[in-house]
């Protein structure tokens, strides 16, 4: 049994990509914020009225969001 529900987020040709990977949930958004906020709705509809046992998830779990970035080349 789990205590998270494991989230990626990356970078898509327009928008931001958010998908759980141990649940079947993928959302997007514009912005970072935008993204992290449909996740959250999207994870709290797909286990609302679940048996989270049935899952793999414990009680009450929490979100853990890995993000893929990009870093900027220093300029000299």
């Amino acid at each position: 049994m789990k205590h998270n529900i494991q989230a990626y987020i990356y970078k898509g040709e327009k928008y931001y990509v958010a998908e759980c990977t141990n649940i079947s949930v993928v959302t997007q958004g514009k912005t970072l914020d935008e993204t992290i906020a449909n996740l959250r709705e999207a994870v709290s509809l797909y286990i609302e009225g679940e048996d989270l046992a049935e899952l793999g998830l414990l009680e009450n779990p929490k979100l853990l969001i890995i993000m893929e970035l990009e870093t900027e080349a220093s300029v000299a």
